[in-house]
């Protein structure tokens, strides 16, 4: 891994972004446009280890022997280029029939950093590939917590997006050592849903059907809610999940008593250390006078989208994956969350003097930033930022 650093710091590295840290993330033009980075952004510890493993893992084996990578490396598509450049190739995050045919005893298979379910690893080990696994120490933990409460029989309920790469690895670990299940909740209107139902009972089909591909094989509301375990996908909002848990833990102690609670609720704070602290960036930064948000990263990405929703309760955000999203002035590309597809927004810039605010997700790298906050200038304007630089010292 120390033998690929360059390789690595020239690909992603920023010397701007690395002076706007340096300089009180700051970056203005005086009486044209002013940029507040966050305090905290970007690349987290996790995504430069699985990135850093995947550079590493190219150049120790030999340039013929191929690498195969189970889905994307990180949810950010420029790394997700890099690593396809590299010439590792992308197979299905549970490979298809005809993938796994084609992979030979030797062949070398990488987890990405969110990590893959229990039966796919062990195809994959079967099979004789050997893994390069660059699963987060965060996601572990949860896993870590899943299989306790699958061991004791008690039910995992995860916060967390039934369809993501994390969350259906965790979900993976509640029936591979144990006798537990679970079930996914992703808003905090499915919670009242599920303590309804552990206070109330009711429809079961109905119940099931509301569910449907968030829970596991034999799960029975009527039998696996008496005893339950919160868990989580290591990036949703922390403010969310403890309040999953906390109306959870009501239900609970409302049904069989507070001296009972023990037996019937567990609760783990799982939420990643580095998403946290991006959104505890965020909030502090929104308390600043600014006149809009930019948030850059991968559409899929979780925790981004995270920061995406602070940022649009209090001032108009836009979310992008780069810079060539800012088409103009007068047109900007972005993602809506609420309709799942990119829209566009005319007029997003305003004339004057402004205030941006920026930040990124964990899984972006310094170099898009760059190009952000480049194209913020080239808007109003200025094309050498390097003056900037020089005002700024």
């Amino acid at each position: 891994m120390e033998a690929v650093q360059a390789q690595v710091l020239s690909h992603y590295r920023s010397e701007l972004v690395e002076h706007i840290r340096a300089n009180g993330h700051v970056l203005s033009a005086d009486g044209l446009l002013t940029v507040k980075l966050a305090k905290e952004f970007g690349f987290c510890y996790g995504v430069e280890r699985a990135i850093d493993l995947a550079y590493a893992a190219r150049k120790y084996f030999p340039p013929e022997k191929p690498i195969y990578l189970l889905g994307e490396i990180i949810h950010n598509p420029e790394v997700n280029d890099q690593i396809r450049n590299l010439g590792i190739q992308i197979i299905s995050p549970k490979p298809t029939d005809a993938e796994m045919d084609r992979l030979q005893p030797g062949d070398v298979v990488m987890i990405p950093a969110f990590g893959t379910e229990v039966g796919t690893r062990k195809a994959l080990e079967a099979k004789g590939c050997q893994m390069v696994d660059t699963t987060c120490g965060d996601v572990m933990s949860v896993w870590k917590r899943v299989r306790q409460y699958s061991q004791e029989n008690v039910t995992s309920i995860i916060h967390g997006k039934a369809k993501h790469e994390e969350t259906k690895a965790t979900t993976s670990q509640a029936r591979a050592y144990g006798s537990g299940h679970y079930l996914v909740v992703f808003t905090l209107g499915e919670t009242d849903y599920v303590c309804n139902y552990i206070l109330n009972g009711g429809n079961k089909e109905e119940f099931l059907e509301k569910f449907k591909g968030a829970f596991s094989t034999g799960f029975d509301p009527d039998l696996h809610l008496k005893a339950v375990g919160v868990a989580n996908q290591t990036t949703m909002l922390r403010g969310e999940t403890e309040e999953v848990q906390r109306r959870i833990k009501a239900a609970m102690i409302q049904k069989y008593g507070a001296s009972e609670i023990d037996k019937h609720f567990r609760f783990f704070d799982t939420i990643c250390g580095a998403t946290q602290d991006r959104q505890d960036a965020l909030e502090k930064l929104l308390r600043e006078p600014m006149d809009l948000l930019l948030v850059i990263g991968g559409y899929n990405s979780s925790n981004t989208s995270h920061l995406a929703e602070m940022g649009e309760a209090k001032l108009p955000t836009y979310f992008i994956k780069n810079s060539k999203k800012m088409v103009s002035d007068k047109l900007i590309v972005h993602y809506d969350q609420h309709k799942g597809q990119e829209v566009e927004t005319h007029d997003w810039f305003p004339a004057g003097k402004i205030t941006v605010g920026v930040t990124a997700g964990a899984s972006c790298p310094n170099n898009l930033i760059e190009d952000t906050i480049r194209r913020l200038f080239e808007l109003r304007g200025i094309t050498s930022v390097r003056e900037l630089l020089g005002t700024a010292n």
